[in-house]
């Protein structure tokens, strides 16, 4: 009897050592991980501008750019765009053609910049999100699309503590961070979050190539807009 007892006791004591040498692991690999992306969500909430580019291979007969540019006070999304066929041959190569598009949104109309330097306002609707749309959830501490998904990552992603880099002179922190993306598949993304302001600078992922950076957060952005944009902004509003 007493030799049983003590077995028992030995067999527990190991499973708790087990458990606590896996939980140690993975908190000395994850480096206070939540703690850190947890910051960079809640200084993602304080912004009020930025800029934003992506450079991707969607598929491998096209290679994709585009720019974002966003003032949440001043209600504008600037975005570019420019689609480029790759040497690739094969089905549906032929259907991929060089583009360049160059559109902004200011309140609740768009504009679309014609060859001749022009801009036409567009009747249909905005293809994509509005500065009011971005900005109030990115208070929130929602994703937006634009800048990396952190709380997302917090609750499905594996975060693993990287090195140092400098990205466009600010230094920043690699965040190695693996999630579930479909059945049976795992995205891998680099995420380099600053060290001072904790804002992310560069995502680099493997799902489609992608490469984003990140930069003039909270700085006057210039925009170039289309004269009937800027003129209601300008206009007398009347005597009261």
């Amino acid at each position: 009897m007493f030799n049983r007892n003590w077995l028992w006791i030995i067999a527990r004591l190991s499973v708790v050592l087990i458990v606590g040498l896996f939980v140690g692991i993975y908190y000395l690999s994850s480096g206070g991980g939540e703690k850190e992306f947890q910051k960079t969500l809640d200084a993602m909430k304080q912004l009020h501008s930025f800029r934003a580019s992506y450079s991707g291979t969607p598929t491998i007969y096209m290679h994709n750019e585009m720019l974002w540019e966003v003032d949440c006070e001043r209600g504008i999304v600037h975005h570019q765009q420019h689609v480029q066929p790759t040497s690739n041959e094969g089905q549906g190569s032929d259907q991929v053609q060089e583009t360049n598009r160059d559109d902004v949104y200011v309140g609740d109309h768009e504009y679309e910049r014609l060859n001749d330097g022009g801009w036409l306002l567009m009747k249909a609707a905005w293809r994509g999100g509005s500065a009011k749309w971005y900005c109030l959830n990115l208070a929130q501490g929602a994703d937006t699309n634009l800048l990396p998904p952190i709380a997302t990552m917090i609750k499905r992603g594996i975060l693993q503590k990287g090195d140092k880099k400098t990205v466009n002179g600010v230094r920043c922190r690699e965040w190695l961070v693996t999630m579930k993306r479909g059945p049976g598949n795992l995205e891998h993304d680099r995420v380099c979050l600053g060290l001072d302001d904790h804002l992310p600078y560069e995502v680099t992922s493997d799902w489609e190539s992608a490469h984003y950076t990140f930069s003039d957060y909270n700085t006057a952005i210039q925009f170039d807009l289309p004269e009937a944009a800027v003129q209601p902004a300008s206009a007398p509003t009347g005597s009261n």
